[in-house]
Order: structure tokens, then sequence, then C-alpha cells
């Protein structure tokens, strides 16, 4: 046999078994080394699931460190240990209206107080919920009425993003349909027809926004209970229902000027939230910087909607990494 056939024959034998050996294979399996807070995304992962429902749920003013690991939190804590919690997610900037105009608008508008009259003409997410053919409501605890504007008790404006844009308060018969009384909720449960979209706002005690303000029956504690009642009732009714969805709990702002992400310097805290999803891993710690333009953006992608404002911007990350 010739020299030329020999090295032929040898070179084959080689690849065969360099086939055969998994130590000689180049391999996408993530490495045992990686911690739960790697924010990468295996690359036969989706970027974000396609939810049925998404709901989020606002609470205010508190830090993340003056939640996570507080003996007054004991329901947060244990749904953050159960499921996914962003560590490094930051708010917009103080006070709270321009935080709530940012996750559903892209933008604070220019919006720098809690102002009452500042009304925008300027689209924002349920438009595009709404051009999908998807649904949405907004439940506000002890809103008078719906499509309410002012403040009244318990209930302030402030904390409904939606009545601030022209073209949902201004059309009289979407906005009564869609911005309307915590109690509704209930109702809608029950006949099966939550919408695909849900935003649900306690009133100013169940909130916590005035836990600051030593009253022991609007403290943490209050809110971490309604907040433990609240998510049992919808995560039962998801469930039972089949559907995929997206549960996520957040904080309009923080007491710290904390910032990421291209903010300015001085912005609205970090905050603690969570994702409450079938879909998202259990007992996950995400250490990407997110900000509430990053929970935009996510919804919007989830969804295959155009990135409004601030949501298209790359400092502004996708939350990717939580997804099974």
């Amino acid at each position: 046999m010739d020299r030329k056939r020999i090295a032929l024959i040898g070179c084959m034998m080689l690849i065969i078994l360099s086939a055969c050996n998994p130590a000689a294979t180049t391999s996408s399996t993530r490495p045992a080394a990686l911690t739960s807070t790697e924010s990468s995304v295996p690359s036969n992962g989706p970027r974000v699931p396609d939810f049925a429902h998404i709901v989020v749920i606002l609470f205010e003013n508190q830090e993340f460190d003056e939640i996570i690991g507080d003996d007054e939190s004991p329901n947060y804590n244990e749904l953050a240990g159960r499921n996914t919690l962003l560590t490094q997610y930051y708010a917009i900037r103080h006070p709270s209206l321009p935080n709530y105009l940012a996750l559903f608008g892209g933008d604070t508008f220019g919006v720098t107080k809690d102002c009452t009259t500042c009304f925008i003409d300027s689209p924002s997410l349920p438009d595009q919920i709404e051009s999908s053919g998807r649904t949405w409501k907004a439940y506000l605890e002890d809103m008078p009425s719906p499509c309410f504007i002012g403040d009244a008790g318990t209930y302030v404006q402030k904390h409904d993003p939606f009545i601030y844009f022209d073209p949902i308060r201004q059309d009289a018969a979407r906005c009564r349909r869609s911005v309307v009384p915590l109690t509704e909720l209930s109702t809608d449960l029950a006949s099966g027809s939550l919408p695909d979209f849900v935003y649900i706002m306690p009133n100013l005690c169940n909130s916590a926004h005035n836990a600051s303000m030593l009253d022991p029956s609007c403290s943490v504690k209050n809110s971490d209970k309604w907040l433990g009642n609240m998510e049992k009732k919808l995560q039962a009714n998801l469930d039972a229902s089949g559907q995929s969805y997206l549960i996520a709990v957040s904080w309009d702002e923080g007491t710290s000027d904390k910032s990421c992400c291209g903010l300015p310097k001085s912005a609205g805290g970090r905050v603690a939230t969570l994702l409450i999803s079938p879909q998202a891993k259990s007992g996950f710690q995400d250490a990407t910087p997110y900000t509430h333009y990053s929970l935009l953006k996510t919804i919007e992608t989830a969804w295959n909607l155009p990135l409004l404002g601030h949501a298209a911007d790359q400092t502004n990350a996708l939350i990717t990494a939580p997804w099974r």
C-alpha cells in the first residue's frame, strides 16, 4: 500500500474517532459553573414568551433593601424565592408620575412632578395592544367610578397613568370601558373575561405609599398582606385557564437616587421586581441592570409590538434571562 493511501486512511480514522469522542466536539451546553444570576440566553430558547396574559402590579416608594430580606414582607420574599427576582432594576426618577408614564408610554414627556392636568397627546401601550387585536384594562383600588379624573380619598390620579394620555381620556367610551375601579376585577375573573393586559394599582394605604406616615394600618406589612391575597387570587385563576401568563410586581420608585442604564446620575432608586410565570425560572435571580423602560420593551417584544420611546434604547435591556 503506498504512503498516500496509508496517510489518507489514517486521517479518516482520526475523523471517525473524534466524532465519537464527546470531548473532541464543540458544544453549546451551558457550563455547570454558571450561577443562577447569569444573564446569557440559550441560543435555542425564546427571547420572550408570547404570553396570553400580562399583569402588572405596582407598589409605592420602597427601596430594594427595604423589601427583600425584610421581616415585614414575608409574602414578597416568599414569592421572590419561588419565582424570578430582578436584583438590579431601577426606577426612572422621582416622584411617582414620571415613572408611571415611562412604564406605559416610553417617556416621562417632560413631567417632573405629580401634576393632575399635565395631559399628553401621545400613543401609549394600550394603543398598541388594541391595534394588535388584544384587550386591556386598568383596575384601580378605590377609584370612585370608571375613568374618574381627580383625587378622591385614598385614590389618587397620579397612580393612574392611562388617564393622562389624550387618546384614552378623550375617548369617553374607551376610557370608561378600560379604566375602572378594582372591584370589577373579581367580576372579570369569575366570568372568565380577564383582559390580555391587566394593570392593578392598590390605593394609597395598600400600596405602601403612606407607610412612612407611621400609620399602622398602612404599613409595608399591610401592603405585603394585600399582595399575598391578590397574587393567590390571580395565579389560581390564570393557572386554571391553562394559558401562559406573566405577573410582574414592582415599585414605582425607591427612596434613593440610584441609577443605571444611561439614566441621569440621580434617578429613581433600585426597586425589587418580581416575575411570576410558568414560563419563568423558579428561584432565579437576574442581576442584569434593567429599568421601567426594560419592562415596557419586554411586554412589547412578547407581543411583537413596536417599541415606544426609550424602550427602543439599547441601554434599556430586554428581559431575556429568566425565561425557560
